[in-house]
């Protein structure tokens, strides 16, 4: 066996990771319910002072009997909060329109039933789009989705592959696939309306928590209820001065009750609610927050710290000294070292049919399990995962006659070839034959918690007629098999109804494939182009 070529590597980090959880993937860091114990009177009474750990910034200048302060230290003062909320939507009004965001429209009391529910559904769509990705990059998406979708009806009568077809390139995929499951239930069960109150949006539509309900309860139904994204939590946690672990229930209590402050009672929640995400989005960043042109600095506990403002050492997170430095409005919210993403390594098959003279080619595309990561995709056929013995094997061959064995029921034999093209070993039976395998090089692609380096290689066979060739799909559940076909795709459709298919070459990118299947295809065509 000849020695493989060093590999290129591509690294490249998606900035729209898919998400590996299936759970709800609603951007509110929680919403703090849960199921407490019976505890004493005295024990109650204990708990109402904390001690939160300090900054490692200012830790070792910090004396060790730092103050303690009371939770109810972080809490909107009731008698400031109508000014807080003038001053918030007046400079919201003045910015509203700015970043062109179709979706943000004033609301309109007039409305009635069904207005008030299509407007639900634009900012349901948009919610869902504006999860861990930016607001320049939802604008197009959006705009083609209500194109295609214009109502929940509609996109209740797609399907997943049109769903996913749309969602391409935008990330998270498994949101696409909530969004249509969503459509179909409320058309279904729910007279094709979303619920006009929060309780019912979270509890009856997938993938809706605690803040995609408030979001769209408030918007387009003027609901008095609060939401809590990354932007908020940021901006509440300054405007509070709250240093404490940022995913701790009592810390997401004290969010939640302090974004519920601003709503409560209040004509206009949904603008309230817009005015907080585009305040903390623009203006109080996580980096150089533009503290000097904030609406509520004059309210904001953290920016009056910073200012040298004279407040009483027990009612102090940190010992004045240490407070009144410029800048340190930044040491909020606490910061959490990120769990380091598991690193896994697969193999990927680029595997070509073509003609002797070139004049056609196609390539296996595999479509992924409706469920998990990347959830009803095509990529090449791969191996994931795999061990590091098998990895550091420069048998490459041996890998893919060993996966084509378990996606063929006649498996094929091999007659392959090195880098010089000099054949280095040849069988001549079976159905399918793999004529020459390539090393391409790796491409990484870093998901939500997992980075994956693909090892990619390309397998070329070359006949005078393209093959059907029975699959093998295990079907969930009862573990038998499914017997299907490899299908060709017909120009210009959409191939949807086999668990495998051959794709020509001017298709491949066309086809319904992930971020990081793209930057594996590219690699690969670099090799011919």
């Amino acid at each position: 066996m000849p020695k493989r070529r060093r590999s290129s590597v591509i690294p490249d980090s998606d900035s729209f990771s898919e998400s590996l959880s299936e759970q709800d993937s609603d951007p509110s860091v929680s919403d703090g319910v849960s199921t407490r114990r019976k505890v004493s009177k005295s024990a109650n009474k204990t708990r109402k002072t904390r001690t939160f750990p300090l900054p490692k910034a200012v830790a070792s200048a910090t004396p060790s009997t730092a103050p303690t302060h009371s939770i109810s230290t972080h809490v909107v003062a009731h008698s400031e909060i109508d000014q807080v909320r003038k001053s918030l939507l007046a400079w919201y009004d003045k910015v509203h329109d700015i970043r062109g965001m179709p979706w943000r429209k004033r609301y309109d009391p007039s409305l009635g039933r069904e207005a008030r529910a299509q407007r639900a559904y634009e900012v349901w769509i948009s919610e869902i789009m504006l999860q861990q990705t930016q607001v320049a990059t939802v604008i197009p998406y959006y705009n083609k989705w209500m194109t295609k979708f214009p109502s929940i009806a509609d996109l209740a009568a797609s399907d997943i592959e049109t769903v996913n077809g749309l969602w391409k390139g935008l990330g998270y995929y498994s949101r696409a696939a909530r969004l249509l499951k969503a459509a179909q239930k409320v058309v279904e069960e729910l007279g094709g309306r979303l619920p006009d109150n929060a309780k019912d949006m979270q509890a009856k539509i997938p993938g809706v928590g605690r803040y995609s309900a408030g979001a769209v309860c408030s918007i387009a139904y003027n609901e008095c209820v609060p939401v809590l994204d990354g932007n908020v939590h940021r901006l509440l946690s300054r405007f509070l001065a709250l240093h404490a672990p940022p995913k701790g229930k009592q810390t997401l209590d004290i969010l939640w009750a302090g974004a519920t402050a601003f709503v409560q009672n209040s004509s206009r929640p949904g603008d309230i609610n817009q005015a907080l995400i585009e305040l903390g989005s623009t203006v109080c960043k996580v980096r150089e927050p533009a503290c000097s042109g904030c609406a509520i600095s004059s309210w904001c506990q953290a920016y009056k710290r910073t200012q040298g403002a004279s407040v009483n050492n027990d009612q102090l997170l940190f010992p004045t000294v240490i407070l009144q430095r410029s800048g340190l409005v930044t040491i909020y919210p606490m910061k959490v070292e990120r769990k380091k993403a598991r690193e896994e390594l697969d193999i990927v098959n680029v595997v070509e049919w073509r003609r002797e003279d070139n004049s056609q080619r196609w390539f296996i595309l595999v479509r992924r399990p409706e469920g998990g990561l990347l959830a009803g995709l095509h990529e090449f056929p791969t191996v994931a995962a795999v061990s590091d013995s098998l990895a550091a094997s420069k048998d490459d061959p041996e890998i893919l006659d060993k996966w084509l064995s378990n996606l063929f029921i006649d498996p094929p034999s091999l007659c392959f070839k090195d880098s010089n093209s000099q054949k280095v070993g040849c069988e001549t039976t079976g159905t399918l034959r793999v004529a020459m395998i390539k090393p391409v090089g790796d491409v990484v692609h870093v998901f939500s918690h997992i980075k994956k380096t693909y090892r990619v290689q390309w397998g070329c066979r070359d006949e005078s007629r393209l093959p059907t060739v029975p699959t093998r799909e295990m079907i969930e559940g009862n573990g038998k098999d499914k017997r299907q076909k490899v299908s060709r795709t017909s120009r210009g459709g959409n191939a949807i109804t086999s668990a495998a298919q051959w794709v020509p070459l001017d298709e491949v990118e066309s086809i319904n494939i992930g971020t990081g299947v793209m930057k594996v295809w590219k690699l690969t065509k670099t090799l011919w182009e």
